[in-house]
């Protein structure tokens, strides 16, 4: 049985992992698309796109964070397996979601600012709120071992 707390270990840094991958290959994806249309109409290309591509990266820090809290439940045996579990996998798919729409929303970001070079720190702010859900979760999952 104990080995479920375990897999919830893995499982907390993988979908997470997978939520930031997906959330930067997109963003990234519109980030050179931007640069491209930039380029196009002879404007400069922004290099403050590289931080929308990249903004789905830290939850591979929180999955990472969240992995490292259940390890400590499972060796200070405060903890069922099946919570380490339950956290891990859900607490994952969490942070990975907020990942993936945080790089959708870093996609529409990238593709706004070479359309009008305008906007930036709203960019930011709406990029910030997304990153929240998944600072959320890390907190709660924290609070629940």
């Amino acid at each position: 049985m104990n080995s479920m707390a375990y897999i919830g270990m893995a499982l907390a840094l993988t979908i997470s992992a997978l939520g930031s991958g997906f959330g930067a290959g997109i963003a990234s994806q519109s980030a050179v698309g931007a640069w491209k249309k930039c380029y196009a109409q002879g404007k400069p290309a922004p290099f403050i796109m590289v931080a929308f591509a990249g903004a789905p990266l830290t939850q591979t820090i929180y999955g990472f964070l969240l992995m490292n809290f259940i390890s400590s439940a499972i060796s200070a045996g405060t903890t069922s397996p099946m919570l380490c579990f339950f956290l891990g996998l859900f607490g994952g798919l969490a942070i990975g979601t907020s990942a993936f729409f945080q790089g959708k929303v870093a996609a529409c970001a990238a593709d706004s600012l070479a359309e009008t070079g305008k906007g930036t720190a709203n960019y930011f702010i709406v990029i910030g709120i997304v990153e929240t859900v998944a600072l959320f979760t890390l907190v709660f999952c924290l609070l629940a071992l």
